[in-house]
């Protein structure tokens, strides 16, 4: 091992990791298993030793498929093509799960904020909910500008009607300790 000297230990060279292991041919410990074919038809449950010889004749691999099931499944194929398949599996799950998110975008303001100011914060609303995503706008107060509250409601206010043909206000402007928060979503594209 080659010792690492900017983080002070030994540094371990580990083999690629495989998400999707699985015990296969020898290495299946169960006395006896249920085999399941290729195309999903059975061929029963039977001891190891008759599940390998099925594996060998047919030239495939002895994969276990459900550990924890009794007796623990396993299925006769090519261990490398299904490998393949957990991967594709997992790339589409987690596709599904992207297109399911939302992603939200902050805006934040402040009760001295100008009217071009608000134009230009507006145009950035209108950018993210087009793009489909959520929008938390934000007005921050300072200090003394706490005393002031009617002038943050005011600028949300304006802001909202500059957005409200894009725009569904999921949660109307409330106030959260110092800041005014306001969550708008997009509106639901007509078909």
């Amino acid at each position: 091992m080659a010792y690492n000297h900017f983080r002070g230990r030994y540094n371990k060279f580990k083999p690629k990791e495989q998400k999707h292991y699985a015990r296969v041919n020898f290495y299946i410990k169960a006395p006896t298993v249920r085999v399941v074919q290729e195309d999903g038809s059975q061929l029963g449950v039977h001891p190891i030793d008759v599940a390998r010889k099925y594996a060998q004749d047919a030239g495939l691999d002895l994969v276990e498929i459900v550990p924890n099931a009794n007796p623990p499944v396993c299925k006769l194929t090519n261990y490398d093509k299904y490998c393949y398949e957990q991967k594709q599996k997992e790339k589409e799950a987690k596709k599904i799960q992207k297109e399911k998110t939302v992603e939200i975008k902050q805006i934040r303001l402040r009760p001295c904020t100008q009217a071009n100011d608000i134009e230009i914060k507006s145009n950035s609303v209108i950018r993210f909910l087009d793009d489909g995503k959520k929008v938390v706008v934000t007005l921050e107060y300072k200090k003394r500008e706490l005393a002031h509250r009617e002038e943050g409601y005011k600028i949300i206010n304006a802001l909202l009607d500059k957005v409200k043909e894009h725009t569904v206000v999921e949660m109307s402007p409330k106030m959260n300790g110092n800041k005014l928060v306001c969550v708008l979503s997009p509106k639901a594209k007509e078909a």
